[in-house]
């Protein structure tokens, strides 16, 4: 069974920021040379390492909410310049926004168990009901939701 992170997107104020950040990134990668890859890079490595390629994802938490996921493609640990263990981890640079679920700040990244990730955007819950993505979004900021 797939395990998924989880981790603050710190900057973005929206999915469109963290998109066009990516897009940025890319663009720039491909303008130097190098073949373009989305990356982040943390400081841990994660131990369950073979679970979260099992098709897990990355979930962003933006502005106190869970708002977007991508998926993990790879997890390559590496040594800096300084002599620091860190990791990156290789994400499909396709966005797919989520149900908004509310988070506490953190730091670092955090697992997060199949059951309690949020369902993508065009899935129905389990009553087949589902909201508009605009009215979850007003909901979630009023804390509602």
């Amino acid at each position: 069974m797939a395990l998924h992170l989880l981790k603050l997107c710190v900057g973005a104020e929206s999915v469109d920021d963290l998109r066009i950040w990516i897009g940025q990134r890319l663009a720039a990668q491909k303008a130097a040379g190098k073949p373009p890859e989305q990356y982040h890079t943390t400081r841990m490595v994660p131990k369950r390492a073979a679970e979260l390629l099992d098709g897990g994802s990355l979930y962003w938490v933006i502005k106190g909410n869970i708002q977007v996921r991508q998926c993990l493609l790879d997890i390559r640990p590496f040594v800096d310049g300084e002599g620091i263990s860190r990791c990156n981890l290789i994400l499909d640079p396709v966005l797919h926004e989520t149900a908004w679920a509310p988070r506490r700040p953190f730091q670092g990244w955090r697992y997060l168990v199949p059951d309690d990730a949020p369902r993508d955007f065009g899935t129905l819950d389990a009553d087949g009901d589902e909201l508009p993505p605009e009215l979850q979004r007003e909901l979630a900021g009023l804390g509602l939701l």
